[in-house]
């Protein structure tokens, strides 16, 4: 059984992305017995969808998802995950705020894992949906 990330180990493995770190992720909890991890994602001008809008793009929103989910799953595992596959659903814009990403793993399969995450504002009110699915086939 491969050894389970802590929150510095996934910090560092974002840290170590160049796009995860240009993102500006940092790990606020990890629960690996719930099988969920919290991200915090700092808005930045490069995310906005207008010019001095302060709201953020989806694309950059579907970037989050996608990484929490894949660490989610992935320090249950002791390493990042390709994606197979993900659908994001933009529930309200996000605008003028940090967005908290709380990923909850639904399936650590042999094969394939899946991983639900939800986007929150600052105010705490629930801005994007996720679920993303992850390969879980051993590298090698």
């Amino acid at each position: 059984m491969s050894a389970l990330l802590n929150a510095e180990q996934i910090q560092a493995k974002f840290d170590g992305s160049p796009f995860i770190a240009w993102l500006g992720l940092s790990v606020r909890d990890v629960n690996h017995e719930q099988g969920e991890l919290t991200v915090l994602a700092p808005m930045r001008p490069e995310f906005e969808r207008g010019a001095a809008s302060g709201q953020w793009h989806g694309g950059p929103l579907a970037a989050v998802i996608d990484t929490v989910g894949d660490f989610a799953v992935g320090m249950l595992l002791g390493r990042g995950l390709p994606t197979i596959n993900f659908r994001v659903d933009y529930l309200r814009p996000a605008v003028n705020t940090a967005l908290t990403a709380v990923a909850r793993v639904r399936r650590n399969g042999r094969s394939v894992g899946v991983a639900d995450v939800d986007l929150y504002n600052d105010q705490g009110a629930l801005v994007a949906i996720g679920r993303a699915t992850y390969a879980t086939l051993s590298q090698g």
